[in-house]
């Protein structure tokens, strides 16, 4: 049995007691083809990339890997973005006004579920989105309520509950109320989706919010938070050095090893209130 975002099977479970034959649900990976079509690209449309995806927000996935590429400003740029006919896995979407600026995007063949920016073709086209690029927002978050966070996301992420094989990422207010979630085997993917949903709802930029990642803070997450303006990002898990020089080149603050007994400020420590 197989519905949009997950698929049962009879899986072997082996355990000090022996084997047990039991059904199991895991998180679909599936490609998705992206189309862009304009009239200063000739007729048709163009493929752009196949992405390694957990089918569902397509169109949310497709507006914010497009946003946070710099190929879409405005979501007043888009004709029309949907499934194409006959085609669950293809995504067009039809773009009107200036030619866009395909440079940034610069990646070869397949986006697997986990690279990022691993199919950029030049260290300029890594950095090229997001530099230069400074947050606002200047209200404080309580280190209770950042405590409290992880919790919350993990009781939303019903995909999570139920496969245990796929990331989140949720936005919240200063108060720690849940906005938005999104889920996907891909870290990326599951930020391109919700920074979509926020695109074609005219809600960027995140300022005065927090963005909270279910796993490791990387490079390529803070350049999409940078995107978004994202003012607060919250990682479970770790981040790396280049995430730490982007957060603090875009005057994001950022949190990791987030858990209910505490965290590591490592930009923007401003930001947060500790009690005495």
């Amino acid at each position: 049995m197989k519905t949009q975002a997950q698929q049962q099977l009879g899986i072997d479970r082996i355990s000090a007691s022996g084997r047990q034959s039991l059904p199991d649900w895991i998180a679909v990976e599936d490609a998705l083809e992206i189309r862009l079509s304009h009239p200063a690209l000739g007729d048709g449309a163009q493929t752009l990339a196949i992405s390694m995806r957990t089918p569902g927000h397509d169109a949310e996935l497709v507006a914010g890997y497009l946003y946070a590429e710099a190929v879409l400003s405005d979501p007043a740029q888009i004709v029309q973005i949907g499934a194409c006919a006959g085609n669950p896995n293809a995504v067009r979407i039809d773009l009107d006004g200036p030619a866009p600026n395909l440079d940034s995007l610069q990646r070869a063949g397949t986006m697997n579920s986990s690279c990022g920016v691993c199919g950029k073709t030049t260290l300029e086209a890594v950095t090229a989105s997001s530099q230069s690029r400074r947050v606002s927002g200047g209200k404080r978050v309580d280190a209770a309520v950042l405590r409290r966070l992880p919790q919350g996301l993990r009781a939303a992420q019903t995909l999570f509950a139920a496969t245990g094989g796929c990331h989140g990422v949720g936005l919240f207010d200063l108060d720690g109320r849940l906005l938005a979630l999104r889920e996907d085997v891909g870290r990326h993917n599951a930020l391109d989706k919700l920074v979509g949903q926020a695109f074609l709802a005219k809600t960027l930029p995140w300022t005065d919010q927090v963005l909270l990642l279910s796993g490791r803070a990387s490079f390529e997450l803070l350049q999409k938070a940078t995107m978004a303006g994202a003012s607060i990002v919250a990682a479970v898990g770790a981040p790396s050095s280049l995430a730490v020089e982007q957060a603090q080149a875009a005057g994001i603050t950022l949190v990791g090893f987030l858990s209910e007994h505490g965290f590591n400020i490592y930009s923007g420590a401003e930001r947060v209130m500790v009690g005495s």
